[in-house]
């Protein structure tokens, strides 16, 4: 890895000077430790003696927490309730340098429970509002982002399938983010349709790009990764895709062709949380910051092998990943 990233220190200083722009859905990580010793005599499950509780900022917040850990200047936009997850959860980002917008909405702040034991997830708990709660129409995202839009170098898309993110909003966003030549991304979830069209960057996992290619495939049928890469550009005209493929690593595909496929960077994986949103963030950065796309998938391989040897959502820094790199190299 070590010849990709040869230029490591420079690409960060040109990442330190961009503006990034996220919208997406806001949620609250709450995580609960603690271990398991015993049944419940009230039913066959264990009973949890809670050691301590830790938050963080999930979903779009996660992005923005990424993209300020490796020294962007970042905004969010998103839904934060008027309750103590929605007051916490913009303390959170605030407190890291991360401008909040909050968009208008009559839900609850999305808070995702997960119950750890013994470094291992045992539950998770989430309590959240319909998506129509979260809907902002395209004329009050454009209210709100146009000028944000216009002053950041890129926007990101990060749908949670969550209601802030529709087919209209994507449209006007789309076309501010191209009116000002401002670099724009998408995250999707497929499993709640949206339609776009001539972004910069898409970046499914495996069974999220067969969804977007309308394919589905007989158990123990290789991955087609050319008919879907082909797909893809077809419908969606997307001027770069990266596929991840979990432990398999990364597939990258410019103008409906595939460039590579990278293996995973990863040297000892204790939790996969969060993991997408470090290489999405990471990739956007390189990007952005005129690397090649072989060079930002590097980056992200780099970023997301720091994250998944860390417990619950994380983040990585400058310095962690310029020491990660040079024990690679």
């Amino acid at each position: 890895m070590g010849t990709p990233l040869k230029g490591l220190p420079g690409l960060l200083r040109k990442i330190a000077r961009l503006r990034i722009l996220v919208v997406g859905d806001l949620m609250l990580d709450r995580y609960i430790w603690g271990d398991a010793t015993r049944i419940s005599p009230e039913a066959p499950v264990p009973v949890i003696d809670v050691d301590r509780e830790t938050w963080t900022a999930g979903g779009a917040g996660n992005v923005a927490l990424n993209l300020a850990a490796l020294g962007a200047h970042c905004t969010v936009a998103g839904f934060l309730g008027e309750d103590e997850a929605g007051r916490q959860l913009r303390q959170m980002l605030e407190a890291k340098g991360i401008q909040t917008l909050g968009t208008p909405g009559r839900g609850q702040t999305i808070v995702k429970t997960r119950v750890m034991v013994q470094r291992q997830q045992l539950c998770r708990i989430d309590r959240e509002s319909a998506p129509a709660d979260y809907r902002m129409s395209a004329a009050q995202a454009e209210a709100l982002l146009a000028r944000d839009i216009a002053a950041c170098d890129a926007v990101i898309l990060s749908d949670y399938a969550k209601g802030i993110l529709h087919d209209e909003l994507i449209a006007r966003v789309t076309a501010l983010a191209r009116a000002a030549g401002t670099f724009i991304a998408l995250d999707p979830k497929p499993r709640r349709p949206l339609a776009f069209r001539d972004l910069d960057l898409i970046t499914p996992n495996k069974r999220e790009s067969l969804q977007l290619a309308g394919m589905e495939l007989p158990p123990h049928t290789p991955y087609p990764a050319a008919e879907v890469c082909a797909r893809l550009h077809q419908r969606y005209r997307t001027r770069h895709l990266v596929i991840t493929l979990g432990e398999e690593g990364m597939l990258l595909s410019s103008g409906g062709r595939i460039e590579r496929t990278m293996p995973t960077a990863a040297r000892e994986v204790f939790d996969v949380s969060g993991a997408g949103d470090t290489s999405l963030a990471a990739l956007v950065l390189a990007l952005t910051a005129r690397a090649p796309l072989e060079v930002a998938a590097h980056f992200a391989n780099a970023a997301a092998g720091v994250v998944v040897g860390k417990i619950g959502t994380a983040t990585v820094t400058p310095a962690e990943l310029l020491a990660y790199v040079a024990h690679e190299s």
